[in-house]
């Protein structure tokens, strides 16, 4: 008995393959992926400014949010 290829379940991605494809698809769109340490202050400074809730004050991916709305703002402007 011959198992079809079509059939056969499909690969599984290791986990460095599947950095490497997120890598690649974020460059194609100009993307970069860093990582930043942000202070307390500078999260409340982000409240202060509206782009922030404070009880989001501890989720990262508000936080997040919050700092790509930032960077629209302040440099969406730039030549």
């Amino acid at each position: 008995m011959t198992t079809n290829p079509r059939t056969a379940a499909p690969a599984i991605r290791s986990a460095a393959t599947e950095r490497m494809r997120r890598h690649r698809e974020r460059r194609q769109f100009g993307l970069r992926c860093v990582t930043l340490q942000v202070r307390d202050g500078e999260i409340e400074e982000l409240i202060r400014r509206g782009l922030l809730q404070a009880d989001m004050r501890n989720d990262v991916h508000e936080i997040r949010e919050a700092l790509y709305a930032h960077l629209d703002r302040t440099l969406s402007k730039m030549p």
